[in-house]
Order: structure tokens, then sequence, then C-alpha cells
């Protein structure tokens, strides 16, 4: 049966960039869901000390929870090869935080969707870099898992793999048993594609899930497609929202999940309006994974 993990939406700039909240803070508000894990973020300003790595390992344990997965946001298209390979170093040392955490799963991404960069261009320098990262990660026990995602908020350019076919095309360029996918249903909005559609293409790859929703501030999703003009840009229409209360099909999403025995980590990347928000919507997805899986 799949395990839930929380990440911490609503607090990442004060983890991440005025250290207004600490990670014990944050790991004492979500010890009262119910949550078995906590996924880590690798621009915690609190990762920046590899000491420290133990340590917020330890915290975690002592709460009764563990961290399956690391969250990052490699950019492995950039033209220059010096770029490359010391984003390729940043992805390595984020492997070694992932094994030194505890986890078994660190986000991959392909890069950013430079306006020069061909489709075939992109493909081959993403699956090149990933590659070479797969060696140390495998050696580790760790699974590199790639995001069907929007873009990073440090990105002049949304993702290079933000489409559907082009992220199913990179998917299919890499085969390697400590390589998956981890699948995010609301990305699939906003790159104008359905979910459902993506998640069957890549199912027997996802090893791992992000859960979201989305909802629509105002129009349908005709008019949704006609704003994002095929993928560019974060539709203003969209807003994040408690889960079970958007647009994705979560029966559907599970039912295709369960039929390849998914049996992984979900990770909650709502709960924008706080923890009461994030409370509801671990009760949703325990109540959905209970009629799905039991």
């Amino acid at each position: 049966m799949p395990q839930l993990a929380a990440f911490p939406k609503a607090y990442m700039t004060a983890l991440c960039k005025d250290g207004s909240m600490k990670l014990s803070e944050w790991f004492e508000l979500a010890s009262t869901l119910d949550v078995q894990g906590l996924e880590f973020y690798a621009g915690f300003l609190e990762l920046d000390s590899q000491s420290n790595w133990p340590l917020l390992r330890q915290q975690v344990a002592d709460r009764g929870m563990v961290i399956p997965m690391l969250c990052c946001s490699p950019d492995f298209t950039h033209p220059d090869q010096t770029f490359r390979d010391a984003q390729i170093q940043r992805q390595l040392r984020w492997i070694e935080m992932t094994e030194t955490l505890g986890g078994s799963y660190c986000r991959v991404l392909s890069g950013q969707r430079r306006p020069e960069l061909t489709i075939e261009e992109g493909i081959r320098l993403a699956a090149d870099c990933i590659t070479q990262c797969l060696p140390h990660a495998a050696d580790r026990g760790i699974t590199l898992i790639l995001e069907n995602h929007y873009k990073d908020d440090f990105w002049e350019y949304p993702e290079f793999a933000q489409s559907m076919d082009v992220f199913c095309d990179l998917v299919s360029a890499i085969d390697h048993p400590n390589f998956g996918v981890n699948y995010d249903p609301s990305n699939a909005f906003l790159a104008g594609d359905d979910p459902l559609e993506l998640l069957r293409r890549v199912s027997d790859r996802v090893v791992t899930m992000h859960a979201s929703d989305r909802f629509l501030v105002e129009g349908t999703l005709e008019d949704l497609r006609a704003e994002e003009s095929g993928s560019v840009g974060y539709a203003q229409r969209l807003r994040h929202g408690e889960i079970g209360k958007g647009l994705n099909d979560y029966d559907a999403i599970f039912r295709e999940l369960k039929s390849k025995g998914f049996d992984s980590w979900i990770s909650i990347e709502d709960g924008v309006d706080g923890i009461d928000q994030l409370r509801r919507s671990v009760d949703f997805l325990r109540r959905k994974i209970s009629e799905h899986w039991n």
C-alpha cells in the first residue's frame, strides 16, 4: 500500500530564503499529520552544512517519520559543457545527501527550455547528464526520479521536458533500474496536457508521485488551453487548491497506479494555505488510498 509524505509548500520562503522558520518547527507541525514521511528540498538552508544531514535525519526519526525523497532541480540542458559538468557534480552531492538522510529517491529534471535548444538536442543533453549520474545513485541504492515539472523558482525558462511528448521521449531514452518517474498530475495541466493520458503513457515507469490539485479561478479548461497557447507560462486562471477539490480525478489516477502494482511514496505538495489545509488533503488521500488498495 502506498505511503504518504508531506512537503512544506506553505513554508518554502521561511525555510529556504529568510530562515524565519527552522526545520525542527516544520517537523513538529508535520508530526500532527497522518503521514509516514517528509519530502526534503535540496534548497533548505539548514542542508548547506553537511554536518546537519544526519542530525536532521535523527530529528525526523525521533518524531516517528522518515525522509523518503529529496527534491532537486538540476539544469542539464545548458549549451556549455562546463556548466553541465558542474550541474552533474551538484546532482552527485544531492545523491549523497539523499543517502545520508536515509532516502531512496532523488529527483532530477531535464533543465531549462532555452529558445535556441532543439528538442532532439535537449533530450540528448538531459539523457546524457542523467545517465552519468546513475552509477553514483546505484552504488548508494538511490533511484533517480524524473518529474513532469513546470519550472524551478530560480529558472528563467520553463522546464524543457514540460510537454507530455517531450517528457515521454526523455523517459524512453533512459533505461536503467535506478531510474523512474515522479508523476505530478497538476503539472500536466500547466503543460496543456491531460494528466490521465500522461499517466497511462508512463505508469509502468512511475515509482513515486507528487499529490497536488489545481482549480480554475474562472472560465473553463478550454479557456485555460487558449490562455496557455500550448505550454508556455503559468496560467493566471489556475491556482493551487486543497486536494480532492480541484481538477484532478484521483479515483482514475489511483486505479491506474494500482493496476501497475504501485505501492511506493506519494508526497503531498500542496497545503499552500497552511497546516489545516494540508491536514484535510492528507485525510482525503488517506481515504482514497484505503478505497483503492484495500
